[in-house]
């Protein structure tokens, strides 16, 4: 009789062929006949569309190349499988034992390969060890010193283990990284010369949390954060940020699952503004606490590493008492390409949204978002009114500044399509804040977005979409009923361009590897 089995197997070899079979068939059924994907929750972003065959005549192999990024980006159930994965290299992971080297440098194949927009912010090309002044160097307490960490995809740096792990984003500044960012704001100064104008830099997590033997992966910020004090004119006052949060880093001002700062971080910032500009400014106690539980931010999706995502967070934010405001958003429109195409009508809407707990979308409590202009009426009798013109980290910062200004407009830096010294005049605006996250303070480009402010036009836009492609809309608000008013939290809606020359900015971490890697 012939053997059916392959010696040391107890079972037939065709049971494997025909497991193996019936896999590939359900797979190839499950990628074939299932719903595409359309959006991302992991990697919040929309995924390809079917393109239009209309224009196949005109382009056969760009419609061909556009079906196949629409077959490879949309498949079903993309999050699962992507989770699937992260759960699956996680397992094999070599785990070091606590007398080795507590840095497990772990390589997903692909770590400097280019990755897609991370919000707004830009983290630096690698400098010079001798420009840069090396190791991170900052005088400050750091309670992760002695914490294990290891680099998982784009160099980012995850400390710690689920369920507190701490995702860290790798700088690469040096001292003269904010040279477009100081000169930008030495020239809004000539431009407003009876206008208060601030510097505000927000530092990263990295700066305080880096532990020791990680420090190689980062650069320090304090070296670019005193070139931009240096470089600043007497017309503009430096906020320091800095110095502020170095002061409270054992408590939480950054978010452990999320590349922003966290509201009570935001919270020291917005103090250490209100004592540059000498205004009045609220303590804690004058704030409603709110919490939303189980949050799972950003560096879930950018870092693809599954212990993020096993170690959710209280994401924390404060709501001012005792004030009549009124907030009034217009709210702008983008087509595929992020162009700026409309914006609606001005539209009282409150300036906190509601989010569920488990939301990834709770950044977007403030404002809902970025892709507004913002102007809150605060009812407090200062009389002095402000412009803040920001990256997303500033979203936290306008709410405890209620009680310090009668007056705040909330411009950001990639979705403002006036001219600012007509915006300035005819809002009596009395002071200007420039508030950036370091990456945006060390992007020569962010800081000619808001350069050109001073010269562009009022109300430009681009033609809508003639190819049956809708605009751009809020993501969350349609995945979150809670959200009250539109948010954006997609990376790629966080950046839109102004002109057709302008590229797309991309999300570069630098680390200390062969491969040189882009930006956030």
């Amino acid at each position: 009789m012939q053997n059916t089995n392959r010696p040391g197997s107890s079972a037939p070899y065709w049971i494997y062929i025909v497991v193996t079979g019936l896999a590939f068939i359900a797979l190839t059924v499950v990628f074939l006949l299932f719903p595409r994907s359309k959006y991302s929750e992991l990697e919040k972003r929309d995924l390809a569309e079917f393109p239009d065959l209309s224009n196949f005549n005109e382009n056969p192999t760009g419609l061909t190349e556009a079906i196949s990024e629409w077959f490879n980006d949309s498949e079903p159930y993309r999050d699962d499988f992507m989770t699937l994965s992260m759960n699956v290299r996680n397992a094999m992971r070599f785990n070091m034992r606590k007398d080795e080297d507590a840095v497990i440098f772990r390589s997903t194949g692909d770590d400097m390969d280019e990755m897609g927009e991370m919000d707004d912010m830009i983290v630096m090309e690698d400098m010079p060890e001798e420009e840069s002044g090396g190791g991170n160097t900052s005088v400050h307490e750091n309670p992760l010193a002695d914490a294990n960490a290891k680099v998982a995809n784009k160099g980012i740096i995850v400390v710690g283990n689920a369920p507190n792990v701490r995702a860290l984003m790798a700088f690469g500044g040096s001292y003269n990284s904010g040279t477009s960012y100081a000169n930008m704001l030495n020239e809004y100064a000539s431009a407003f010369p009876g206008v208060k104008i601030y510097a505000l830099v927000a530092s990263s997590a990295g700066e305080f949390y880096t532990p020791e033997k990680a420090s190689n992966r980062m650069k320090p910020e304090t070296p670019t954060l005193q070139g931009i004090k240096d470089r600043l004119g007497p017309g503009v006052k430096y906020v320091d940020v800095h110095s502020a949060l170095a002061g409270h880093v054992n408590e939480d001002i950054f978010l452990r699952t999320d590349h922003h700062w966290a509201p009570l971080g935001a919270y020291y910032a917005a103090q250490a503004f209100a004592k540059t500009a000498g205004v009045p400014f609220r303590t804690l106690d004058s704030y409603e606490r709110r919490v939303i539980h189980g949050y799972v931010g950003s560096m879930y999706g950018y870092s693809k590493d599954i212990s993020v995502k096993n170690s959710p967070e209280d994401f924390v934010y404060y709501k001012p008492k005792g004030l009549n405001y009124t907030a009034l958003f217009t709210s702008y429109k983008v087509n595929k390409d992020y162009k700026l195409t409309g914006e609606s009508k001005q539209v009282a809407s409150p300036f906190f949204k509601d989010y569920k707990d488990g939301s990834s979308a709770a950044y977007c409590t403030f404002m809902g978002g970025d892709q507004n202009l913002v102007h809150v009426k605060t009812g407090s009798p200062s009389g002095r009114r402000l412009l803040i013109i920001k990256d997303s980290f500033g979203n936290a910062l306008p709410g405890y500044l209620f009680y310090s200004f009668s007056d705040i407009h909330v411009v950001d830096f990639r979705y403002f399509n006036r001219n600012i010294k007509q915006y300035v005049a005819d809002n009596n605006i009395t002071d200007i804040v420039v508030a950036f996250n370091i990456f945006n303070a060390c992007n020569s480009g962010s800081s000619a977005r808001v350069k050109r402010f001073l010269t562009q036009g009022n109300g430009g836009f681009v033609a809508p979409s003639t190819s049956g492609e809708s605009e751009r809309q809020p993501k969350a608000s349609k995945r979150d009923s809670t959200a009250t008013a539109p948010v954006t939290e997609s990376p790629k809606e966080h950046t839109p361009e102004e002109t057709p020359k302008d590229e797309p900015e991309k999300v570069e971490i630098p680390v200390h590897t062969p491969a040189e890697p882009d930006t956030i």
